[in-house]
């Protein structure tokens, strides 16, 4: 960025007397960025600037006119400049007494008038149809010089305000699939492109073969060396570029899941001959590409394709969407032990292609409403992307309404990804002042307080985590006090300001939700102070209408009717409780490590990693020792679906009841339905007896599931279920 010594333009007068007149000296997109100059600068000082279209008339700007695209005559230094603009880059420049705004490929007079909203007059813009304008009798430009290319061609990412306010994203300068990808064909189309409801009967050698068999389904990958496969999916290619003209980008992408690719013995030949199961996927996409040389088209580097394939190299009309799912995120990918698998596969696809879009992730999915002390980390690894030959990004922050920074998040991520070498400390400390006002320093001391202390623990920071995993690190007892401190002084900086006081209580919701979950998983707690903080937290989640605590849709108004019934204690005696327990199938992995989970009174949450028992893939049987003789009305169990994390609900359980621990007489059976239902659930499985039985010892047979099916993600694979409580009364 430069600053030229041409004068300075006068746009209004101190008489509230409009001077500049604004022509549109190019397309569409400049006559909209036209209006969006005119309507903030007519909110900002009362004067609605005429816009007027210079095709329409005789082109001749006069003094301290903004003429807006690029069919407008530059002297030769500016004209020169603007050669070097790229896609959604702006030149803008005082000359001769006119401000110009020219424009490469895209958006770039849009962002161009975005910038000279933001960094001439002042203007701010926080969220939803929430922004500052600082009011002025006069607006006078200085002289200016000033061209930008963003470090990305694409930006997306996410945040709730992009649904109902139209200038939000263009003002964050982000983009959406739907702007470049043809017929809405982003991630995961292969089953879009090729039903299995359509062929999959028929034709179940379109499919993959694995374990034995091919896997027709919505969720599994094609038969990649298939003719026939290649000419429907071409077909249906062309049809939808002939569909939907002027778009050239669609993406050709495995299913969403792992490890369900073809091991046919002709795909499995090429995976072994490449080194890696992307080569079978990149040799399908290299052919498509060449049927449509005109054409780009995208696929994923995702779980089991993430590593680049040895010989063949994407055409330069193929796009590479590398993800980085499993990386924690408490550190840079760089430093992250973690983050190192993937940082060998973005070196290796860098190194075979200059064309690479990096889809990564900043948020805890599972729990939206959780702290995600993840800031310090942005700027390291955007800028590491773009050293690897970036051209587009998608930060998956979530951002919905209520979500930890939801507007913060967004703030900086679309900052980072138009120029990432900001100054990330300086964005913060604006955006936190401006949007939050005398409470912005309070809440910037919560932030890095969080960020020092997760540093510190050296835990991991997850994408599907559980507040309670940190109960001895970040939201211990001691930092909880501080961190609670720091809202109350926040709240009570802006308590004179309705709107400034309705925003520290959202951001403050997050803090709440996580002490809910530590209260839940403690068994000594005081319970009137539970009900009193989940009457605060019910009340404000249902006044600023926050939507969903996870990627699930589970609503938090559910969630805090379901913590009472669930998680506070009930006035009967659990006469299961603290009972011995004797496994005949032991749990699965690290489960079997944890003693007493099963009768310690306490249940689950909507992550798996406390508080459950779970088991991959088997059947399992325990015995429950209740220690002596008692007489038993009913027993429960409680069950945990969670189908994103392949996390399903058996099929059938069975209690038998002994009193000696040899002879066992069956006592209740219920078969479970199958449930494909997206949201996290609880199924509590009860047995009401006739008569009271007298029994010391309960055994209990499950029959899982154990493979996942062919409409989930991991079809053919093992599947998990969990439980977490066994309930007698």
């Amino acid at each position: 960025m430069t600053m030229s010594t041409y004068a300075q333009v006068s746009v209004v007068r101190d008489n509230h007397q409009a001077v500049s007149t604004i022509i549109v000296a190019g397309d569409a997109q400049d006559e909209e960025a036209a209006n969006l100059l005119q309507r903030f600068i007519n909110e900002q000082t009362g004067v609605k600037l005429a816009v007027k279209i210079a095709s329409k008339l005789p082109y001749h700007p006069s003094t301290n006119d903004i003429v807006i695209g690029n069919k407008q005559v530059l002297p030769t230094k500016l004209a020169n400049q603007l050669s070097q603009v790229t896609e959604d880059g702006f030149l803008m420049a005082t000359h001769d007494g006119v401000l110009s705004i020219c424009h490469g490929p895209g958006h770039g007079s849009v962002y161009g008038v975005v910038t000279l909203l933001e960094d001439y007059c002042g203007i701010d813009y926080w969220s939803d149809h929430e922004y500052t304008v600082p009011s002025k009798n006069q607006l006078e430009l200085p002289a200016i010089n000033r061209l930008e290319n963003p470090t990305f061609e694409y930006r997306q990412s996410q945040n709730y305000a992009m649904k109902d306010d139209p200038t939000y994203k263009l003002w964050y300068r982000l983009e959406e699939p739907k702007d470049v990808f043809a017929a809405g064909y982003f991630v995961h189309s292969f089953n879009k492109l090729l039903p299995s409801d359509v062929y999959g009967k028929d034709h179940p050698e379109y499919y993959a073969y694995y374990d034995g068999k091919r896997h027709p389904g919505s969720a599994v990958q094609w038969c990649l060396t298939n003719p026939e496969v290649f000419e429907i999916v071409a077909n249906r290619v062309d049809s939808i570029f002939k569909a939907n003209p002027g778009m050239t980008l669609i993406s050709v992408s495995q299913n969403d899941g792992n490890n369900t690719n073809c091991r046919c013995p002709k795909c499995k030949a090429i995976d072994d001959y490449e080194e890696a199961p992307s080569g079978s996927v990149i040799r399908f996409i290299n052919k498509l590409a060449r049927r449509f040389p005109d054409k780009q088209f995208s696929t994923l580097a995702y779980l089991y394709t993430m590593q680049p394939p040895k010989h063949v190299k994407p055409l330069p009309n193929v796009l590479v969407m590398l993800c980085d799912i499993d990386c924690n995120r408490e550190v840079s990918l760089t430093e992250n032990k973690s983050g190192q698998e993937f940082m060998k596969a973005l070196k290796g696809w860098a190194a075979i292609t200059d064309h690479l879009y990096v889809w990564d992730y900043g948020i805890n999915f599972d729990n939206y409403l959780s702290p995600f002390p993840n800031f310090h980390i942005l700027q390291d690894n955007i800028k590491l992307f773009k050293k690897y030959h970036t051209t587009m990004h998608f930060s998956q922050i979530a951002s919905n309404r209520g979500g930890n920074f939801a507007e913060l998040r967004t703030y900086l991520v679309s900052k980072l990804m138009w120029n990432c070498d900001e100054d990330v400390d300086s964005l913060m400390h604006h955006f936190l002042n401006g949007y939050y006002g005398a409470a912005g320093p309070y809440l910037y001391r919560y932030i890095r307080m969080m960020e020092g202390a997760l540093l510190g623990s050296g835990d991991r920071l997850w994408i599907y985590d559980s507040p309670v995993s940190f109960k001895n690190s970040i939201l211990r007892p001691a930092l909880l006090r501080r961190y609670n401190d720091l809202f109350d002084e926040a709240e009570r900086s802006v308590a004179d300001s309705p709107k400034l006081l309705d925003r520290v209580r959202i951001q403050r919701l997050t803090l709440q939700y996580s002490t809910l979950e530590l209260m839940r998983a403690q068994e000594t707690k005081n319970i009137e102070d539970v009900k009193a903080l989940l009457n605060v937290f019910e009340a404000r989640v249902a006044k600023y209408k926050v939507p969903t605590l996870n990627e699930r849709s589970n609503s938090p108004i559910d969630y805090a009717q379901l913590y009472r019934k669930r998680f506070l204690p009930s006035k009967k005696i659990n006469l299961a409780l603290h009972s011995d327990i004797h496994f005949d199938v032991k749990p699965s992995g690290r489960y079997a490590e944890i003693p007493g989970i099963l009768t310690d009174g306490l249940f689950g949450g909507g992550s798996f990693v406390e508080s459950w028992v779970g088991w991959e893939g088997t059947d399992a049987s325990f015995v429950v020792d209740m220690k002596s003789i008692k007489d038993i009305h009913s027993v429960s169990t409680d069950f945990l679906h969670q189908l994103g994390q392949w996390v399903l609900l058996p099929k059938k359980v069975t209690y038998s009841l002994s009193t000696d621990g040899e002879h066992y007489e069956s006592v209740y059976t219920e078969v479970i339905p199958e449930n494909r239902n997206r949201q996290v659930e609880y199924r509590q499985v009860t047995s009401q007896l006739a008569h009271a039985t007298k029994a010391r010892y309960i055994r209990i047979d499950i029959e899982a599931t154990k493979v996942c099916p062919t409409w989930h993600y991991g079809v053919g694979h093992p599947c998990w279920f969990f439980i977490d409580e066994v309930t007698v009364y």
